[in-house]
């Protein structure tokens, strides 16, 4: 992602922040951050990743689409995306999102089409974790991805899907190529 809409996002973030009347020390407690790791995304110098761009959206009280875009969602009886479309958010090194439904306002669940890049050291690679409200669904479309959920790992290959409580810290690569999966993170209540 360029530095041009990572400052664009930042800018949001931390005028949403103000508006809410919370300071940055309240905002990187509520993201499970120290006050530098936050500072280094809100200025704009290290982009937010998918996780607390999520995660933002909940605090602050608007959709993913408004924080990454700065337009508010529209749409409220259907939106469609044709194939090889939606709104792009990358946010993961190497990993691509395509949101689905970034038209759709007052959605329950945040849709995505997610390309993940082969992690050559899949067998002993560490994958990293992230942990947000909520319940997600992971379907792969093409490839193999190993996933990883509160410290159990999981091989799914095409056709495979897992559904796991998404406040348990989670992961994933993929392996023996690049992987195509649809994400669904749903929001809790």
């Amino acid at each position: 992602m360029d530095n041009t809409r990572n400052l664009a996002i930042a800018e949001r973030i931390k005028g949403l922040r103000e508006l809410c009347e919370l300071t940055s020390s309240e905002m990187a407690t509520r993201l499970g951050m120290t006050e530098a790791e936050y500072a280094t995304m809100e200025n704009g110098s290290q982009g937010f990743g998918f996780t607390a761009l999520y995660k933002c959206s909940e605090i602050l009280g608007v959709t993913l689409t408004e924080l990454v875009t700065g337009e508010t969602p529209k749409l409220s009886a259907y939106t469609i995306e044709r194939k090889g479309q939606g709104m792009a958010v990358e946010r993961r090194k190497g990993f691509s999102y395509l949101h689905l439904a970034s038209r759709k306002k007052q959605r329950l669940a945040e849709p995505f089409v997610v390309t993940a890049p082969c992690q050559t050291d899949a067998d002993t690679a560490v994958i990293p974790t992230s942990t947000h409200d909520g319940e997600e669904m992971d379907f792969v479309l093409e490839g193999k991805l190993k996933v990883v959920i509160d410290g159990h790992v999981e091989l799914l290959e095409e056709g495979d899907c897992i559904y796991y409580d998404s406040s348990l810290p989670h992961g994933m690569i993929a392996i023996d190529g690049d992987c195509k999966f649809l994400a669904i993170v749903l929001k809790r209540d």
